[in-house]
């Protein structure tokens, strides 16, 4: 069905912003603003249809008040009027009359909820144009430091003890470039199907954090995986390190971060556990909204912060939605918090649940 759905709007010479309607909304902020639309519009319809209903409701009791026995033997002055009805003919005008009223009040409320959203949809638009504007200026000055790492690696010899460190420093500057591509392509809206191993891509991240691990004094455990998802590398990658940053930031001194994966209908199941004490002060799925903070269960830990951006785990929700799948807290408590990422399997057939 998706082929020809999705050609309709290019058939009927909509705009183009009827495409995402027909062809599926891929950008998460977008899909966001538009569920909460539809949310709040089937609300108030669902509240408007049940005072229509309540009515009519009203209406036919009064009727069929009017129809009993003692109320038609009812002896009626000169002063009153009379008015005969059909009860057929009455019956077919209420059922118009009311299923006219819900399907306007649905309609209704449908458009006002999209205005009273509209400027949320708008500074998310602004928030993508900032994203682009700074990917791009970024692009220039990575380049040139990775030409300049380049230059230094050819004047270092293989034998060089400092060769290796030096080998460390252009695969980081590879992966920032790497990374304003992928955001710059994020701002587009972009969402490329691209098959790309797990495996490689959790190992990248483990060697990755591991300094990091070490410095907060925390393990880092990965499982091996064969498993295929259609993510590009880059976003892959930006996913796995946010979420186990995020987790090394939260695990205490001496605690230990896992990550597994497991292949469960059509999605790759990844999970990322800490040790840490558990998300308070925010419900755990908002987590994932940009500047989100939750309140701290105590003092830092040998003097670290635990502080954030807050824009990590949103831009994990939004690879993650952007590709057809979905993150969520999947278990938090006093013990430890576990992130479930799904990320479709390349080439597999998935069921939602």
């Amino acid at each position: 069905m998706g082929l020809w759905w999705s050609s309709i709007p290019d058939a009927l010479g909509l705009p183009a912003r009827w495409s995402s309607v027909f062809r599926g909304d891929t950008d998460a902020d977008r899909a966001a603003y538009r569920r909460s639309a539809t949310r709040m519009g089937v609300q108030v319809a669902v509240v408007s249809a049940a005072l229509v209903l309540s009515i009519v409701a009203l209406v036919v009791v009064y009727v069929l008040w009017q129809l009993t026995p003692a109320q038609q033997q009812e002896t009626h002055g000169p002063e009153d009027v009379h008015v005969y009805l059909d009860t057929v003919d009455l019956a077919i005008a209420i059922g118009v009359l009311s299923g006219a009223a819900i399907l306007f009040a649905g309609v209704a409320s449908w458009i006002i909820a999209r205005r009273a959203v509209r400027p949320i949809a708008e500074a998310l638009t602004m928030q993508r144009a900032f994203v682009a504007d700074a990917s791009h200026e970024l692009r220039t000055p990575l380049t040139v430091l990775d030409a300049r790492v380049q230059q230094l690696r050819a004047m270092i010899d293989t034998a060089d003890s400092r060769r290796p460190v030096v080998d460390d420093v252009r695969d980081d500057t590879r992966v920032l470039v790497d990374i304003v591509n992928d955001l710059l392509e994020a701002a587009r809206g972009a969402g490329e199907a691209v098959p790309t191993a797990l495996g490689p891509e959790l190992v990248a991240a483990e060697r990755d954090m591991a300094v990091l691990a070490e410095q907060n004094r925390v393990r880092l455990r990965t499982t091996p995986t064969d498993a295929v998802v259609t993510v590009p590398a880059t976003s892959l990658r930006r996913t796995i390190v946010a979420l186990v940053d995020n987790a090394i930031a939260h695990s205490p001194a001496g605690g230990t971060v896992t990550v597994t994966a497991a292949v469960e209908d059509g999605f790759v199941s990844l999970r990322v556990r800490d040790e840490g004490a558990g998300i308070a002060g925010i419900a755990p799925r908002r987590v994932f909204e940009r500047f989100a903070h939750g309140t701290p269960t105590g003092p830092p830990q040998d003097g670290r912060t635990r502080s954030g951006s807050g824009i990590g785990l949103a831009l994990v929700r939004d690879v993650a939605v952007r590709h057809g799948g979905d993150v969520r807290v999947e278990h938090t408590g006093p013990h430890g918090t576990t992130f479930l990422l799904r990320l479709p399997v390349a080439g597999g057939r998935r069921r939602r649940h």
